[in-house]
């Protein structure tokens, strides 16, 4: 919406370049774990003087049975330096503070206006101009704990070698890619020729090209699209597959029709994905202090209540089920505030008594579900 088609093989490679440098950095963790230790070491031993470690620090340190006269200063710093290492190891000095080194990264303050198509030519040109100043760096007392992750992210970027990320990023791109096209549906239709719809041969012809197959340029460089998968889902309540340009027809072959939702669907949406609605309403309530909790027969009532309402109404999918659990829920998320602390099991006799007022009243569950 508002982009230029070919934004999406961009969004697409800049998705690979990520993927590809986070399986490169997990590789490369323990050479910068190494060099971050080294670095803490080098910032906690000159608190205990630059020159010559006291003999106080080495009593402390449990070195002064290890010393003697005839030793060196190398060999008393050496083992001092070990002996912290074994401390930090260890974790005994996660709270103790330590100036370490960082660099500043201070972006230009330019703001650069470009036509549609050209949505990277500010970044390039922000990172180009970043890339000549000079790098600045200061001084931050922080904790040990803290100085670990600032100097580790450092480490990762001088260790990451973009030269081999880039190129395995856009050989994943044109090889293994896949681009969904969602609600497709929406720019079928070749006979409208005023309002909205003036637009959606336009835009089935923008896409065209990249499906087809073509050479996108991108900053990381060219990238090809012959072999890129894409997929495109569509309702089609109004308009047909056939309503599409022939060419574009042409190049999704391969069709299916889709099944309705079943109980048994709902039921899964609600329960299996990590971000399911029934978890999400149960972490934004847990911010006021409330414990919610489904039973099992409430989650089936809920899924039955939804697959009807489709079979009856409009089959808007599993959005039904936002509606659904916003009515059960109403009256305990706005009197979560005052109910800190207690623990709520919503049941399926629950689901029924906040549904039943709107299942009874067909014409009022038109509006309200």
């Amino acid at each position: 919406m508002g982009r230029d088609v070919e934004s999406i093989i961009r969004d697409l490679t800049e998705a690979a370049v990520a993927m590809v440098r986070q399986e490169y950095q997990e590789q490369l963790r323990e050479t910068a774990e190494q060099r971050v230790e080294e670095r803490l070491l080098d910032a906690l031993l000159p608190e205990t003087g630059a020159t010559r470690p006291s003999h106080a620090l080495i009593e402390l340190l449990g070195l002064g049975g290890e010393s003697n006269k005839e030793d060196s200063h190398e060999d008393r710093r050496e083992r001092l330096r070990e002996r912290f290492r074994e401390m930090l190891r260890n974790g005994e000095l996660e709270d103790r503070p330590v100036e370490i080194e960082v660099e500043v990264r201070s972006m230009p303050f330019i703001e650069i206006l470009s036509p549609a198509g050209h949505e990277e030519m500010d970044i390039n040109l922000r990172e180009l101009l970043g890339n000549m100043l000079p790098k600045q760096r200061r001084r931050r007392r922080v904790t040990v704990a803290e100085a670990r992750q600032i100097p580790l992210e450092e480490e990762m970027e001088r260790l990451t070698d973009m030269d081999r990320i880039v190129p395995e990023a856009i050989r994943r791109v044109e090889q293994s890619g896949i681009v969904f096209l969602d609600e497709i549906d929406k720019i079928a239709g070749r006979e409208s020729t005023v309002g909205p719809d003036v637009s959606r041969e336009g835009v089935q012809r923008d896409i065209l090209p990249i499906v087809e197959g073509c050479t996108v340029t991108t900053k990381y460089g060219p990238v090809r699209t012959d072999h890129i998968l894409f997929i495109a889902a569509g309702a089609f309540h109004v308009s047909k597959p056939s309503d599409l340009i022939p060419e574009l027809q042409g190049r999704f072959p391969i069709r299916v029709e889709l099944n309705n939702l079943t109980e048994e669907d709902f039921r899964r949406i609600l329960t299996d994905p990590k971000n399911s609605l029934i978890r999400q309403y149960a972490a934004l309530l847990a911010t006021e202090g409330v414990t919610l909790e489904f039973t099992e027969d409430a989650i089936t009532e809920m899924a039955k209540v939804a697959y009807e309402l489709n079979s009856r109404m409009e089959n808007i999918g599993a959005r039904r089920l936002h509606t659904i659990l916003e009515r059960v829920l109403e009256t305990i998320s706005f009197t979560a505030p005052e109910r800190q602390g207690e623990r709520i099991v919503v049941d399926r006799d629950y689901v029924r008594e906040q549904l039943r007022d709107i299942l009874e009243n067909v014409d009022l569950s038109r509006y309200i579900l």
